[in-house]
């Protein structure tokens, strides 16, 4: 039975359960990384996952910089399957040992979702989703600031596929999550923490 979705108008604070998995997702330059930043502190140039409040933090970018300097000489195309499957990898690590994980993805891939969901459950947890759901007009301009622009083409096929996520999300029709939360961009600015309660 799929989890009923979670729109509010604003919201300061979410809860979940110890040993969850909350996966934030997105359009590419949706923001993602910058909620990670601001509710954990994280710079950015980090190359692991980091601890904070009791969860472990993954973002992407951690991975990206793990294999800067080993992956430099190759194009973007060859590279960025690596980072990804380095980003997912430490994901299910941290699940398999037990661990409360905030993670960001690739929010527009369902394969991702559904089998982030299936490792959770083998795992013994839920995973809840936070679906930062902005215009992607709002998105391009997130990855102009950050440097990193998705091709025209590759960014179009984000877009169908996110749409028709969140459209299942807000009908509470996504039966892998636990929870559903979707964000748009003011809800997501007054959201000032994450936490977890106790075992």
């Amino acid at each position: 039975m799929a989890a009923p979705p979670v729109c509010p108008p604003s919201v300061e604070d979410l809860t979940y359960p110890a040993g969850s998995l909350v996966l934030i997702t997105g359009l590419p330059g949706a923001g993602k990384s910058t909620l990670l930043d601001r509710l954990y502190g994280l710079r950015g140039d980090e190359t692991g996952p980091v601890t904070a409040d009791g969860a472990v933090v993954i973002d992407s970018r951690q991975a990206r910089a793990w294999w800067a300097p080993r992956l430099a000489p190759l194009p973007p195309r060859l590279r960025t399957p690596i980072v990804h499957a380095t980003h997912m990898a430490r994901i299910v690590r941290a699940l398999l040992h037990g661990r409360t994980v905030v993670a960001h993805s690739r929010g527009t891939w369902p394969h991702i979702v559904y089998g982030l969901a299936w490792i959770a459950r083998l795992s013994g947890a839920g995973m809840h989703l936070i679906m930062l759901d902005v215009d992607p007009r709002t998105a391009r301009e997130g990855q102009l600031s950050r440097g990193r622009v998705v091709a025209p083409v590759l960014f179009a096929r984000h877009c169908r596929r996110w749409r028709r996520l969140v459209t299942r999300a807000r009908t509470g029709a996504l039966p892998p999550a636990a929870s559903v939360t979707v964000l748009d961009r003011p809800a997501a600015d007054l959201l000032r923490a994450i936490t977890f309660d106790k075992r």
